[in-house]
């Protein structure tokens, strides 16, 4: 009886994974997806969590209190006695974060998702998530990736997926189920990105295994982003290594806080495949990087009602505005890292009547930026560093140009 329930459930799961594939395609690039940041996902429709809401009541289960989050609005952590914890994620759900050993309350709200730990087998395809888990030291949560090792920037992650202590399993589009259900996955952590899928992550929780969608990229603080790593040490039980590591980072930043605005400009872009100028849009964490820094976004008075964090705008507008900027700074992470002037300037040769390349201020993030989120706060500092004339050589994430 057994057996046959075993080749049951087998020829389900093949004919749930055949028709999933159907629905969302197969194949296809191997390449790393666009990052959330892009704009190429739709947002959350709330701007973030800025009104205290009243602790979901859970049956048995007493509160006594929320975990202090400094800048990130996205998500909220409700604790309970016996170390029960409740995350909410803006427009992204409501999780019930359950110790070893013990069980969820019955009569539990269905809309509530239960994750039990451990979660020591989670499936991360969110990209930006990686830096936080390696930063606590929480690598070995982690067993299945939604990018390959070439893909990654973070040099542990790298070394665990070519040790076979993480896998790849499938690209967030296209994961590979088969490999999710053999491996006992007990969570998916997805982007933002999985909405463009969304038969993808109902056939993941078809299969029982919870999903979570990181929001992060939605932060409008550049160490909001950074702290979401107090979530994630819920889950792995790293909450005090995670409040340290973020008060170091805070302190970057922060030392730079009353630090006077020199004024100067800064235009922060890329240029897209099909010869698009895609900028920041004055509401992203990019601009305020650039204000904590000392700097003003050369788009800061843009008026948009766009609610993603780029946009595109014609050649025009972005010359009226971009060309007296003091300082450009070429996004790398999303295209490729500028290897000198010449390069830009073969992107599109209005660029060579821009203050800033005239005199010889073009800088370029590389690759890792954006997979660097637990020292995202190293980008303001690298960036007060070129408004003030300071050691280049101290830069992270930032390469002058030449």
């Amino acid at each position: 009886m057994k057996q046959d329930r075993k080749k049951i459930f087998a020829c389900l799961i093949a004919l749930l994974i055949s028709l999933v594939l159907v629905l969302t395609g197969c194949g296809g690039s191997e390449q790393n997806e666009p990052a959330p940041s892009s704009g190429s996902a739709t947002p959350p429709a709330s701007a973030g969590q800025d009104v205290e809401k009243e602790a979901p009541q859970i049956p048995g289960l007493t509160f006594t209190g929320t975990t202090p989050l400094r800048y990130a609005k996205q998500f909220t952590i409700y604790n309970y006695e016996d170390g029960y914890a409740v995350i909410d994620i803006v427009e992204s759900g409501t999780f019930l974060v359950v110790p070893e050993g013990k069980t969820a309350p019955e009569g539990l709200d269905e809309d509530i998702i239960v994750l039990q730990k451990p979660l020591d087998k989670i499936y991360l395809a969110a990209t930006s998530a990686m830096s936080l888990f390696d930063a606590i030291d929480a690598l070995d949560h982690i067993r299945m990736s939604g990018t390959q090792a070439s893909g990654w920037y973070v040099e542990n992650a790298v070394a665990a997926m070519n040790a076979g202590d993480i896998i790849y399993a499938g690209k967030y589009s296209a994961p590979d189920y088969e490999t999710m259900i053999k491996e006992g996955c007990n969570l998916a952590v997805e982007s933002t990105m999985i909405y463009h899928t969304p038969k993808v992550k109902e056939m993941i929780e078809d299969l029982g295994i919870p999903v979570l969608v990181d929001n992060s990229s939605y932060e409008g603080d550049t160490l909001g982003r950074t702290e979401w790593i107090k979530m994630y040490a819920i889950l792995v039980d790293k909450e005090a290594e995670a409040e340290a590591f973020f008060n170091e980072q805070a302190k970057i930043a922060e030392e730079l806080e009353d630090f006077p605005n020199t004024g100067k400009t800064v235009v922060y872009f890329h240029v897209n495949t099909n010869g698009g100028i895609v900028i920041r849009t004055p509401q992203d964490y990019i601009a305020k990087m650039i204000d904590t820094a000392g700097g003003v976004y050369a788009f800061a008075d843009l008026k948009t009602d766009q609610t993603s964090s780029t946009m595109e705008i014609t050649e025009e507008e972005f010359f009226s505005t971009a060309s007296n900027a003091d300082y450009i700074i070429y996004n790398g992470t999303i295209d490729t890292p500028l290897s000198s002037v010449d390069e830009l300037l073969s992107k599109n040769e209005m660029f060579s009547e821009f203050k800033a390349v005239k005199e010889g201020n073009v800088y370029t993030t590389g690759k890792s930026f954006y997979q660097s989120t637990d020292i995202a706060a190293q980008m303001i500092r690298d960036i007060h560093i070129i408004l003030t004339d300071g050691d280049l050589s101290q830069m992270t994430f930032l390469t002058k140009v030449e």
